[in-house]
């Protein structure tokens, strides 16, 4: 089999990553990778096209440069606090002579979910079908070939708010570069950073980025939850700068270079940085109040107060602000849960850079197309989008 190209974009609100592949037998070789400061962006959504425009093209230019060939499509990551989902049902009967249960049925059944009431201003990026039952009995993975009179399907989907759709889908054409999908970030994210295990069991992914934080829950190896919240690490630099009283930029350099969470490891010792000197304990603190307060709000996204019964593998947290030192530590103390650091599987060729968990996103996205490569689109077209969209196929979809 001839080897495949595949490309992610993770159009982000403090870098713009962009990876450059190909693949064979789900094998993944990385080709090209181009990291620039992000700009025109804020909270994960345009708000200068022209600079957005612009550093996608310098992330692009410098993947290129290092795999040897012009980028022509790829997949990308989408967020912002628009983003909505919700859990929808829908039921058939299965009239047929043999009461056999085929694909046409399964599609007729996704299509009554995905039936839902949406405004013109809004579009789906997903349709994922989380679970069927036939004839009442529950947790049918792949009904196809079974006997039955109904088929329920439970679906999740993703509606994302189409202005922002748009002005993202612009910058990246402006830039040269085709769409092959969009992909919610942590559903990306997922794909590189969760186990099988934990999907099964009942998991919470939080993609900690620098301007949003992008929720998945999971359980019995389905989605049921995904949500974005607008606080993320760009609000901890802010803490710092005003509790400081410094600027922002200087503020996100100690952040990165000093700040701890660890439980008990801030001392009484001063640092000298630019010739100001500073407090560590006052630093370590506005840091562990932020993100003490950003941990109990990823809780609270979960649909249910009995958080432990839901996702008992716990929290497993990704993005750049995972690097924080003692986050997950942190995390298991405050929320009385499992909590790790996520980050992308070892890859092979030049991919040293992402090793890092503010490369999970976009490493997902590779992961998701070698996945789903053989799914429908998730992502529709303008016309597509008034029918209800595409089908993701995840975890397991059924196929004929």
């Amino acid at each position: 089999m001839k080897r495949r190209q595949i490309a992610a974009i993770d159009v982000g609100t403090s870098k713009i990553c962009t990876v450059m592949a190909d693949t064979e037998n789900g094998d993944l070789r990385i080709l090209g990778v181009g990291v620039v400061p992000s700009r025109g962006l804020q909270k994960g959504m345009v708000v200068n096209l022209n600079e957005a425009k612009e550093a996608i093209r310098e992330s692009v230019s410098m993947a290129e440069r290092t795999a040897g060939y012009k980028l022509k499509s790829a997949l990308i990551g989408v967020t912002g606090k628009h983003i909505n989902s919700k859990n929808n049902r829908g039921v058939i009967s299965i009239t047929r002579n043999d009461h056999l249960v085929r694909q046409s049925d399964l599609q007729r059944a996704i299509d009554i979910a995905s039936s839902i009431t949406m405004p013109q201003d809004r579009k789906v990026l997903h349709i994922i079908p989380r679970n069927y039952s036939v004839d009442g009995q529950e947790g049918v993975s792949n009904p196809v070939g079974m006997h039955g009179f109904r088929l329920d399907v439970e679906t999740h989907i993703i509606t994302a708010a189409s202005n922002s759709i748009e002005n993202l889908t612009k910058c990246i054409r402006a830039a040269g570069v085709e769409i092959d999908d969009l992909v919610f970030n942590p559903l990306a994210s997922a794909e590189a950073a969760l186990t099988d295990e934990e999907r099964e069991k009942g998991v919470i992914l939080a993609d900690i980025g620098g301007g949003t934080t992008d929720i998945a829950a999971f359980k019995g190896n389905s989605i049921y939850h995904t949500s974005v919240l607008p606080i993320a690490g760009s609000q901890v630099t802010h803490d710092v700068s005003v509790g400081l009283g410094i600027p922002f930029e200087m503020a996100e350099d100690i952040k990165q270079r000093y700040s701890s969470v660890i439980p008990g490891e801030c001392n009484d010792a001063n640092f000298v940085e630019s010739g100001h000197t500073f407090s560590y304990p006052d630093l370590c603190e506005i840091v562990r109040m932020r993100v003490e307060e950003l941990l109990r709000l990823i809780i609270l996204e979960l649909p249910s107060d009995d958080y432990s019964k839901m996702v008992p593998s716990g929290l497993v947290i990704t993005g750049g602000t995972a690097n924080l030192p003692g986050i997950a530590e942190l995390g298991s103390e405050v929320l009385r849960l499992p909590v790790r650091v996520g980050t992308p599987p070892n890859l092979f060729g030049v991919s040293d850079i992402l090793n890092d968990p503010a490369c999970t996103n976009v490493v997902g996205m590779l992961l998701w197309s070698i996945n789903n490569r053989d799914a429908s689109k998730s992502h529709p077209t303008t016309e597509e989008s008034a029918k209800g969209g595409f089908i993701s196929r995840m975890f397991g979809n059924p196929k004929n």
